[in-house]
């Protein structure tokens, strides 16, 4: 009986690959069509409103690069943690009005 090996079945790893990365960038594209953006509100400590933005995809760096540009036009302050932006205060429609100005689809976009 006769072994075969893989370089003698034809298929080479830089087309696997390729198929890899195409497929994994048809999945983030249908992840991001198909994700909901949460912006709600919630009470800390001492009654202290803030807003919880939940929901958004992408890497730690972008979104710090989007919580920064909230709180600058929001003029609020705030942090990113855990993938979760949160803002000082009532900002549930600042938030959304932000969010469809950066390139978010306003269907995406859900306030509670």
């Amino acid at each position: 009986m006769e072994k075969i090996s893989k370089s003698d079945t034809g298929t080479t790893g830089s087309a696997k690959s390729e198929g890899d990365s195409l497929f994994s960038d048809v999945l983030r594209e249908l992840d991001a069509e198909e994700s909901r953006i949460i912006v709600r509100l919630e009470l800390r400590r001492f009654r202290k409103k803030t807003t919880v933005v939940e929901g958004l995809s992408g890497t730690p760096a972008n979104l710090a690069d989007v919580a920064r540009e909230l709180k600058k036009k929001l003029a609020t302050g705030g942090s990113v943690k855990d993938g979760i932006i949160i803002l000082q205060g009532d900002q549930r429609d600042g938030v959304k009005e932000m969010l469809t100005r950066i390139g978010y689809s306003d269907q995406r976009i859900e306030v509670q």
